[in-house]
């Protein structure tokens, strides 16, 4: 233990006198930071600037600016580590690195951002005080620009580089049934900020390159108008499905299913194609008539306030389907719509093939009188046949909001443009369809096709291996790839107004 502990000491040594040694070497190559910047700017005030003193009057503006930044807490836990070290200035300045900083923080506006949001003009004029020598005549004026120049350019690139790569907008905050992984900027991420060598490879690195996300630009700057909508309402419509694209919640899988609730499309995607493409139905939402609009709304609006029988957002991995289910109805289900027509038919449960349960043990459906019982004492179970709402197959993934794809016998509503009826599942066009494709032909999908073509079903759960990854979107705009237009879907659920305005509101 001895010899291990004297080992760990001695590393623990030589890293502290390597810190040492590499913080020595910081402030010996800043000691000439006065001299530098004479040589640069030809004001003489320079002359007398120096690094500690440099480092009071940048904690003072940290503290004074703090209200004025969007990362106050990780710019003064960055500085304080490196020493207060002006990196930004001292390297990037004089080779016109951060005037090309600026250029790219001015057409943010390609990207459906407000400028505004990473101070352009403000930088520009801290830029332009360093060559004037009337703005800059005591060393406190040089010290207060030099740091003011630093910690505004290093918020903004932060800020920048994290809206090009990842979103203004954090989904999770503004969506109540948002349960996709979306990755967020990190320390690493910003770390890789204060390590740019050149300004413009680095913002031309995280520009993004995805076609889908240069489509849209190009119908933002080209003042594409959207059929039904005015030239405002379209580029308010593409504004938020561009910073739909940035965020990092799509599929890295080669192979996997997504639906798209607005379109009310199924697609299995492989190897960037997608080989199976079926209707859907999904959840009831808050806007299925379409009377709100990105134009027309009202404060009521601006909040996530879903349907409850809403489609939620998410990824999960597909496991196993039950072939000729059995439906636990939900509570909320039974309550509201089973027992009120068992109430009005007595045939109702039998027709349907629905189980009664009181205390948990099966009881006769004819034996209670469903217009005074308590409701809250029954569950109900459809069993497996031609009138189960699930249909033949249900496939099923791990999710929080016990929703999963299947069949149904309601096929009357793929034959319709709005398609947002069911109570929050996603029901299938071609439910048998989507098993081929995703246990392919085999042992497996003949057992699957056999027990969905048997008058008297059982229930049957057969494993998918290996498992299958499906994401549930919300997507209401697109460039068609094959003829170039601009496809826009209703927001059936008003998340398009929720985006919107948090976009709007963003400061």
């Amino acid at each position: 233990m001895l010899t291990g502990t004297k080992k760990v000491i001695k590393v623990i040594v030589i890293l502290f006198l390597s810190v040492t040694v590499i913080l020595q070497s910081c402030k010996k190559k800043r000691s000439d930071m006065g001299k530098i910047l004479f040589q640069k700017t030809k004001n003489k005030v320079f002359n007398d600037v120096d690094p500690d003193s440099l480092t009071e009057v940048f904690k003072k503006v940290l503290a004074e600016d703090k209200s004025k930044l969007n990362y106050p807490q990780v710019l003064a836990a960055h500085y304080s580590k490196n020493g207060y070290d002006p990196v930004f200035v001292m390297d990037h300045i004089f080779n016109k690195d951060l005037t090309s900083a600026v250029g790219y923080f001015k057409r943010a506006n390609e990207h459906g951002l407000n400028p505004e949001l990473f101070k352009a003009d403000e930088i520009n004029k801290l830029i332009n005080k360093f060559f004037d020598p009337k703005q800059i005549k005591t060393v406190d004026d040089a010290y207060r620009a030099i740091a003011e120049l630093e910690i505004f350019t290093a918020n903004s690139l932060i800020r920048y580089s994290n809206a090009i790569e990842y979103g203004v907008i954090n989904p999770k905050y503004i969506y109540a049934r948002y349960y996709t992984a979306t990755q967020r900027p990190d320390s690493n991420a910003i770390a890789k900020v204060f390590a740019i060598t050149d300004m413009k490879h680095y913002l031309d690195s995280i520009q993004p390159k995805d076609s889908a996300y240069i489509a849209m630009q190009k119908q933002l700057a080209s003042g594409a108008v959207a059929e039904g909508m005015s030239a405002e309402e379209t580029k308010r419509f593409i504004v938020l499905n561009l910073e739909r694209l940035r965020w990092k919640n799509k599929p890295k899988e080669k192979r996997y299913v997504i639906v798209n609730i607005p379109d009310y499309k199924l697609d299995v995607i492989d190897s960037g194609r997608s080989v199976l493409n079926m209707k859907v139905c999904v959840g009831q939402g808050r806007n299925m008539d379409g009377e709100k609009t990105l134009m027309n709304y009202v404060d009521t609006d601006k909040m996530d306030n879903p349907n409850r029988h809403s489609t939620p957002q998410l990824n999960s991995m597909i496991h196993s389907v039950e072939v000729n289910p059995i439906w636990n109805i939900p509570k909320s289900i039974a309550t509201k719509e089973i027992i009120v027509a068992a109430a009005d038919d007595k045939f109702y449960l039998d027709n349907k093939g629905i189980s009664v349960y009181k205390h948990g043990k099966l009881v006769d459906p004819d034996d209670i009188d469903w217009s005074t019982a308590e409701k809250e004492d029954y569950d109900f179970k459809q069993q497996p046949g031609d009138n189960n709402s699930l249909g033949k197959i249900k496939f099923l993934f791990n999710n929080q909001s016990s929703v999963y794809l299947h069949d149904t016998p309601a096929k009357d509503a793929f034959r319709k443009r709005m398609r947002a009826v069911s109570h929050g599942c996603v029901r299938l066009g071609d439910p048998q369809g989507l098993a081929l494709r995703l246990f392919g032909a085999g042992k497996k999908y003949d057992t699957i096709a056999e027990d969905m073509g048997m008058d008297n079903p059982e229930p049957t759960t057969i494993n998918l291996r290996p498992k299958v990854p499906v994401y549930i979107t919300y997507v209401t705009g697109w460039v068609d790839p094959a003829d170039g237009s601009l496809q826009v879907r209703p927001d059936v659920y008003g998340l398009d107004i929720v985006l919107y305005n948090a976009l709007a509101n963003v400061k």
